[in-house]
């Protein structure tokens, strides 16, 4: 008896199994997953108790009404550009800008009066820079 020689058989790589554990580990990773939605965040923000403020007569005072004009310790400017703005703090503060620098915004003003005068105060070289607040009832 004799038999036939068979041709040697072709090594071949099985898929099947392989797209099975594809799909376990999308299965897996799908499952383990979970999406949070920012909106739904429930914060507890800090609480600060009031800092002394330096002595009121000596930090500078901008104050922004409604309509977004300013004030440099209540004297208006002539104008709402920043480069007025600018030239007033100069004025008041001179070149050495070590006096702190306090804020107050109407409630009403835009946030970017409010905003210009922060970025204005920056670029003056103002480091202590605080906005006033009234308490909340």
């Amino acid at each position: 008896m004799r038999f036939a020689p068979r041709p040697p058989e072709e090594p071949e790589i099985n898929l099947i199994s392989l797209v099975d554990v594809v799909f376990m580990l999308l299965i897996f990773f799908m499952v383990t997953t979970t999406f949070v939605r920012s909106s739904h965040l429930k914060l507890s923000l800090p609480q600060a108790q009031p800092a002394p403020v330096a002595q009121a007569s000596e930090a500078i005072e901008v104050a922004v009404d409604a309509d977004g004009r300013y004030y440099i310790d209540g004297r208006p400017l002539r104008d709402r550009s920043a480069l007025t703005l600018e030239r007033g703090l100069r004025q008041v503060g001179g070149d050495a800008p070590e006096r702190p620098l306090v804020i107050r915004a109407d409630a009403r003003a835009s946030h970017q009066a409010v905003v210009t005068v922060m970025d204005v105060a920056a670029r003056s070289g103002y480091a202590h820079l605080s906005i006033a607040t009234v308490p909340a009832r």
